[in-house]
């Protein structure tokens, strides 16, 4: 069968914009194809074997951080433990890996929001990620609750509210469509109450103006499925260099196939041909 699609090259992140629904594009190389008018076409991955670091293009036998060599994993800012632990982070110090990469990502504000994906959870990310954040995540609605001058901050602020309240998503939850409806705007008043106090002490050990609630609109957000699976299975390209199926939709960075589910970040860096097929 003729491909309407036939690409090669290296996947990455899916770029996404807001929408009704949220718009998705899939990059392999340098070709970025429109995937939400693919929704309900067969297509296929095939992975070489070959995985490329992102930032040095070095071969690796394995992904580090998604995407990344080894090496690079040891010596970039991005892959630190205080990426994932923001409030471990150690500029202050002196000892920050990459100093101006953390002046541009970290030492500027970020927004610590309430976000709904698989129910209730809290979460941070710069402002400029506002809201390609929370549509990785796959969030149906998400709301800006408080702005802080730095990622560090952020943390401080996600670690007071996750005594109340998850800060990850349940993926699979995500992925069967089994979201609760919540009123984010009244969620975001009671947990200000809740942590009223803890956001005192932290500005005045940081500075009156360094934490400052916001009453910012929050987003709805939909996205482009067909068919929401009813058990939750994962294509693993590492085991299985091939995946094929027909696409019923797209949501976080998740491709949904009848025969399971994809996740394209996750294979950032890996070296595939990319298919599309007639839908008859």
């Amino acid at each position: 069968m003729t491909a309407l699609v036939d690409v090669t090259g290296r996947l990455r992140k899916m770029p996404a914009e807001a929408g009704d629904p949220v718009s998705y594009t899939i990059r392999v190389g340098d070709t970025l194809i429109p995937l939400n008018e693919m929704v309900g076409y067969p297509l296929q991955f095939d992975f070489d074997g070959v995985i490329r670091c992102i930032n040095c293009d070095r071969k690796t036998n394995k992904s580090f951080s998604q995407g990344y060599c080894y090496p690079c994993f040891r010596k970039l800012a991005a892959c630190d433990s205080c990426i994932m632990s923001p409030e471990k982070c150690h500029y202050h110090e002196g000892t920050c890996r990459e100093p101006e990469w953390g002046e541009t990502h970290c030492m500027i504000e970020h927004v610590v929001y309430l976000a709904n994906s698989s129910g209730l959870k809290v979460g941070i990310t710069r402002g400029s990620q506002v809201p390609t954040r929370w549509i990785d995540q796959g969030a149906v609605d998400a709301i800006p609750m408080v702005r802080v001058t730095t990622r560090q901050l952020a943390g401080f602020v996600e670690i007071a509210c996750k005594k109340y309240v998850a800060d990850r998503t349940n993926w699979r939850a995500m992925l069967k469509g089994d979201v609760p409806d919540l009123d984010l705007v009244e969620e975001r008043r009671r947990m200000l109450e809740l942590v009223a106090d803890d956001l005192s002490e932290l500005r005045a050990a940081h500075g009156e103006n360094s934490i400052r609630a916001v009453d910012e609109d929050g987003l709805a957000l939909s996205y482009p499925v067909e068919v929401w699976p009813r058990t939750v299975k994962t294509h693993n390209l590492d085991k299985s260099p091939s995946a094929d199926g027909v696409l019923q939709g797209i949501k976080g960075q998740y491709l949904i196939l009848d025969t399971g589910v994809i996740n394209i970040r996750k294979y950032t860096g890996y070296e595939v041909r990319f298919r599309v097929f007639p839908n008859h």
